[in-house]
């Protein structure tokens, strides 16, 4: 985040004293990126943030990852993963289950109803998808309302707990490192440009401190050790949501993506066109409901493509997948197209979308510069029978 923000108490000029009315002093904190050379918030807390009374280990769900070898697109059926009853008990921290993940970002996906333990990830950030469901996401920073359409950006090292006030189906993405807007949407100083889709006002993080009294409070924290991600259980001696007030650039919050305005064009407008956020070696991009192309012999659905550095993960979210009508993909499908294969519509796509001006579909998409392999959740979820489907299509087509 490049946007300054402040909420709460906050003293006149940054690292001088700040007391509160029983004449107590605040406890700075410096919470700042790259070495504290980039965005930075400074946040001022009742007790003192290093007071850890214990620590032990906290065991992950298996993170376990194979090669998808031999090479071939997937269908994963996300929907099938969860039974809704049995989610009502689950959290949405705690549930995650691995669908896809390389040495750069994990893709897990958890349906949960329970509020989660305190958690931090100090990996990196996290971009989670709201599928569907709503509640908050409390924070040291405050409380971020969330709703479905919503990205939730948390940023690494922010402790938080998810309180869903209804059954929450959450796509997480996870990151080694940091994600943020684009940076051809940006100026050099930072700000969202007017040809970005969207601006600073689509942008919501929190309004007022949280502020919890507690001893001894658990916080759950995933870490490396020798490139492995493990977790650990550490105690704090007071509450980590004790922060009266704070200020910067470096803080969560949430984008609506009814608030993301898609860029069309006269023929068929190439995926960079729907990028929402980008991380280290992977982008996020969206595609929503929009007219299209106006060329009178325009063919709306996308071409056939390789991308050559790129596996493409699409989530399909809501509405009907033009491209991929005629197969079974479906609501909660997930696709990964890997690397350097070409892929596109399915046979009778093309044909069927010409005259077709509109298009209504919702779907996230995440295209990795490294190749993905395959969690437990996504070799559930495989179908076993997607990467041949063009082919019985065609099949299908000549009989």
């Amino acid at each position: 985040m490049a946007y300054y923000r402040k909420v709460g108490e906050v003293p006149r000029q940054r690292h001088t004293q700040l007391s509160g009315e029983d004449g107590r002093l605040r406890y700075e904190e410096l919470m700042g990126e790259e070495g504290f050379s980039s965005d930075s918030s400074l946040l001022y807390h009742r007790g003192v943030p290093t007071a850890i009374a214990a620590s032990e280990p906290w065991e992950l769900p298996d993170l376990a990852t194979s090669p998808n070898y031999p090479l071939r697109p997937l269908h994963l059926r996300l929907h099938t993963l969860f039974d809704d009853a049995e989610a009502k008990a689950l959290d949405p921290v705690t549930a995650r289950r691995l669908v896809l993940g390389n040495g750069d970002v994990r893709i897990s996906y958890v349906v949960a109803g329970e509020t989660s333990p305190y958690y931090r990830n100090a990996i990196g950030d996290e971009c989670v998808f709201v599928e569907a469901g709503t509640g908050v996401v409390e924070t040291v920073f405050g409380v971020v309302p969330y709703r479905a359409g919503d990205y939730v950006l948390i940023p690494r090292a922010t402790t938080h707990r998810w309180v869903p006030a209804e059954l929450s189906r959450l796509y997480a993405i996870e990151a080694n490192s940091h994600i943020s807007p684009p940076k051809r949407y940006l100026s050099r100083f930072g700000q969202l440009l007017e040809h970005a889709p969207y601006c600073e006002r689509d942008l919501h993080g929190p309004d007022e401190p949280l502020l919890v009294d507690g001893s001894d409070v658990e916080v759950l924290v995933k870490h490396r050790v020798r490139g492995d991600v493990v977790g650990s259980r550490m105690t704090y001696a007071t509450h980590p949501f004790d922060v009266v007030g704070w200020d910067g650039c470096l803080y969560p919050y949430t984008f609506n993506i009814e608030d993301y305005m898609p860029i069309t064009g006269k023929v068929h407008q190439p995926p960079p066109v729907h990028q929402v956020f980008e991380g280290y070696n992977f982008v996020v991009c969206n595609f929503l409901p929009r007219k299209v192309d106006y060329h009178p012999l325009s063919i709306p659905v996308p071409y056939y493509h390789s991308n050559v550095d790129s596996d493409e993960v699409m989530f399909y979210v809501a509405g009907d997948y033009e491209s991929r009508k005629g197969s079974a993909v479906a609501l909660g499908s997930i696709t990964l197209h890997p690397g350097g294969m070409a892929h596109g519509p399915q046979p009778g796509a093309v044909e069927a979308s010409i005259g077709v001006h509109e298009f209504d579909e919702t779907a996230v998409m995440v295209d990795t510069f490294r190749p993905l392999e395959v969690g437990e959740a996504g070799k559930q979820s495989d179908d076993g029978v997607y990467a041949f489907s063009a082919a019985r299509g065609l099949r299908d087509r000549r009989d």
